[in-house]
């Protein structure tokens, strides 16, 4: 797959490749349009603020939460001085009312249908933008990072002959989009179609689709009858383009069929004699000049954990590091033979018999067998009353099952 490859915008200007025109087979220059910076940060700010513009205001009834007779008690009587509701022989006589804490109150600051809900955007800046997402329409990789299929469409940016615009059947549009390997792109938005989660279902909106390719016509033309009812397909002039289609959610790269005519017009539509704006950082760091030149990339220092002491504060680090080096590789050497780790293993199965010996009460703080007193020689108790004996626990069988049954 062909597309626009370029080490910095300036040699894409020097270069001014040639873009195909599909089905005809004819070359066409490609316009400055789309050796633009690609400023996502504008693309974002400029499509937040248009979108604002199709808010419907709303807000909630004037007198909501205030239809009830109620006056505030005063001081002196040890309750709240919310207002009450007046009146009495029934539950709600006394209630909290208007207040937003009250059950049946109003809200805390009421919407009104006079809040700011447009916003306005200066006008260069909503050109920047659009020449911005038109560019990154350019590049292959944004494009299909967006979602959109590429898998049988020959070259990016996608020009079709001016013919298209007199299709007058939507056959014959389908028919167009298999040809130039759009299709795929319209067939993987059919099959996300989805009831929308919200109110939204209820009100005239219910069924949500991904987006599909974008089609920039010249003029007013009989294809936009054709191609409008095409899931997932926007239709656009080249002389009024819209970043709301352009970049859907603020995310540049969508697919765009440009007919001829459209993408010829381009420039002088969009008024750009040269280009205008800062380059592409990323295209000009990945770029073969500013790499040739750069320094390998350095291994970062390792991070010192914090409960270690450093070697910088501790004048002793040397000399200590190299006894416990020692200590570890003397470890290593006994572990290896053997009949010391079998000795090691003995000596530990032995301290915990011990440890168990002295919890069961077995053996002695010494670690010997007690002695067991006879029966005979147990003193008479000379309580008149019968002392009730506690009840033992299970005895521990391991050092693990000690704790459990301690609580430790």
């Amino acid at each position: 797959r062909q597309g626009l490859r370029a080490s910095s915008p300036n040699s894409v200007m020097a270069a001014r490749p040639l873009v195909t025109v599909q089905k005809e087979g004819k070359t066409t220059p490609l316009p400055k349009t789309f050796s633009s910076a690609l400023r996502y940060d504008i693309i974002q700010f400029v499509h937040r603020q248009m979108s604002k513009n199709k808010r419907i205001p709303y807000a909630v009834s004037r007198r909501a939460g205030h239809q009830t007779s109620a006056e505030s008690w005063g001081t002196g009587r040890a309750v709240a001085r919310i207002p009450r509701v007046s009146g009495g022989g029934t539950h709600r006589s006394g209630q909290g009312a208007f207040g937003n804490m009250c059950r049946g109150g109003r809200m805390f600051a009421p919407t009104k249908t006079y809040r700011k809900w447009h916003a306005r955007t200066n006008r260069k800046v909503k050109k920047l933008a659009v020449r911005a997402a038109l560019a990154a329409a350019a590049v292959p990789a944004l494009v299909m990072a967006r979602g959109h299929n590429l898998e049988n469409v020959p070259e990016i940016p996608l020009v079709v002959p001016s013919s298209v615009e007199a299709l007058e059947k939507t056959k014959d549009a389908v028919k167009l989009l298999k040809d130039v390997g759009a299709y795929a792109d319209v067939q993987k938005v059919d099959g996300t179609r989805k009831i929308r989660a919200g109110r939204g279902k209820m009100r005239n909106r219910r069924y949500t689709t991904r987006k599909g390719p974008l089609l920039v016509v010249s003029k007013r033309c009989e294809a936009v009858k054709a191609f409008r009812n095409i899931p997932g397909i926007d239709i656009n002039y080249v002389s009024s383009l819209n970043l709301l289609r352009l970049a859907p959610g603020g995310h540049a790269g969508r697919l765009i069929v440009w007919t001829e005519d459209a993408f010829n017009q381009l420039d002088k539509r969009l008024k750009v004699k040269e280009i205008v704006g800062l380059p592409d950082s990323k295209r000009v760091v990945n770029s073969e000049e500013v790499q040739g030149v750069c320094r390998a990339k350095k291994r970062p220092a390792r991070k010192q954990s914090a409960m270690k002491p450093r070697p910088r504060l501790n004048p002793a680090a040397g000399p200590e590091h190299k006894v416990q080096k020692k200590k570890i590789l003397a470890a290593q050497k006994f572990n290896k033979d053997p009949k010391n780790r079998l000795a090691k293993k003995k000596a530990r199965k032995a301290a915990e018999k011990l440890w168990l010996g002295k919890v069961r009460g077995t053996l002695d703080r010494k670690g010997k067998p007690k002695e067991k007193k006879p029966k005979n020689e147990k003193k008479k108790r000379t309580h008149e009353l019968p002392i009730k004996k506690r009840k033992r626990g299970p005895i521990p069988e391991s050092k693990k099952q000690y704790k459990k049954l301690s609580g430790k």
